[in-house]
């Protein structure tokens, strides 16, 4: 592995390496309350969560994560904010934060039997007992948080791809590779994979992600951990298919980031199987040859994207203002992920028993 300090592991982790555009208020911001919606329709109210001010070191602010440093654990807050073409959207997104927290802690418990995790808890009230301090702030990072172990992170993204899509289907339609090594020809776009590629990526100093050869990832990890990456990789992956697909919902791609901990144990880390990293599709109205609607933050992309066909953006910052009904079909579209895999909405998810 690297030599870098554990320190800039750390960071490295829980932050993208494109630079943040969006300003850091020095106390906790909420935007007024939002629609949410109930399992029975009925409509409820929550604010969004902007930025968090809690009495901890914070570590890093990232597109969507505050993370705090505890000493001997970290808390991962998922806020509202929301970014598209690595630009932070002026306005959140509501109850995103809390789906992909809920969302992880999900898969977690139904995967630890695969591989280790690093989720120490979700419970509000056992962060609480753990970190006494937190308490008066509750308000800022319940539901939305994650009590997590300290790791050391590998410096790479563990991707796994099952189905043809996105920055693959660009690079296979232009080469008929994926990160330069071939795949058979005649795939059309949503084709799937089988069996599923795994494809590292690693971060760019600036700009996007990259995808890049397994043997570059030998080099970077070294060849023992590259392979045991690969193989848990593709475990996890192979339970998330089989499960989401019982739910209408296929994965058809996703990133995994492993760290190991003091005593050597190598374990999953950050988010899993969210709407955030990865690519969700209703079953219902899969169709290869195509594009295929998703359950996340395509809303927001397609708006964008008429935009930038206009000539009104560039996809740079400074972003600008979303409309109330694109930020409300985001949101619903989030929520209706969590609700699709686990069989319950935000408000209604157990939070004790899915801390694993």
């Amino acid at each position: 592995m690297s030599g870098r300090p554990a320190r800039l592991f750390l960071l490295q982790c829980y932050i993208r390496t494109e630079s943040l555009s969006v300003a850091a208020p020095a106390r906790a911001r909420y935007l007024p309350a939002s629609q949410g919606h109930h399992r029975d329709g009925a409509t409820a109210l929550t604010p969004t969560l902007v930025t968090t001010d809690l009495p901890f070191p914070l570590m890093v602010r990232g597109k969507v994560r505050d993370v705090y440093d505890l000493g001997d654990a970290l808390l991962m807050v998922a806020t509202d904010r929301v970014s598209a073409f690595d630009v932070v959207m002026p306005e959140p997104v509501p109850r995103k934060g809390e789906v992909l927290t809920l969302i992880s802690a999900w898969w977690f418990r139904r995967t630890a039997d695969l591989v280790p995790h690093h989720l120490l808890s979700i419970d509000p009230d056992e962060i609480a007992a753990r970190h006494p301090e937190l308490a008066p702030h509750r308000e800022a990072w319940a539901r939305r948080s994650m009590l997590v172990r300290k790791l050391r992170p590998f410096p790479v993204e563990c991707v796994v791809r099952g189905y043809l899509s996105g920055s693959a289907w660009k690079e296979y339609r232009e080469q008929g590779t994926l990160a330069g090594e071939p795949l058979p020809p005649g795939l059309v776009e949503s084709a799937p994979l089988d069996p599923p590629v795994f494809s590292p990526a690693t971060k760019a100093e600036t700009g996007h992600d990259e995808n890049i050869p397994f043997a570059r990832m030998e080099e970077i990890v070294g060849a023992d951990e590259a392979r045991e990456l690969r193989t848990k990789s593709l475990m996890l992956y192979g339970r998330g298919r089989e499960l989401a697909a019982r739910a209408g919902v296929i994965i058809a791609d996703t990133k995994f980031e492993f760290g190991r901990d003091t005593d050597g144990t190598i374990r999953v880390m950050d988010e899993v199987l969210t709407p955030d990293s990865s690519r969700f599709w209703p079953a219902e109205s899969y169709a290869p040859g195509r594009g295929q609607p998703s359950l996340d933050k395509q809303p927001l992309r397609d708006w964008l994207e008429a935009l930038v066909a206009r000539g009104a953006w560039n996809k740079a910052y400074p972003a600008p203002q979303l409309p109330p009904e694109v930020v409300d079909a985001t949101s619903r579209r989030y929520q209706d992920a969590l609700m699709r895999l686990t069989g319950h909405t935000v408000d209604d998810f157990p939070l004790g028993e899915e801390a694993a």
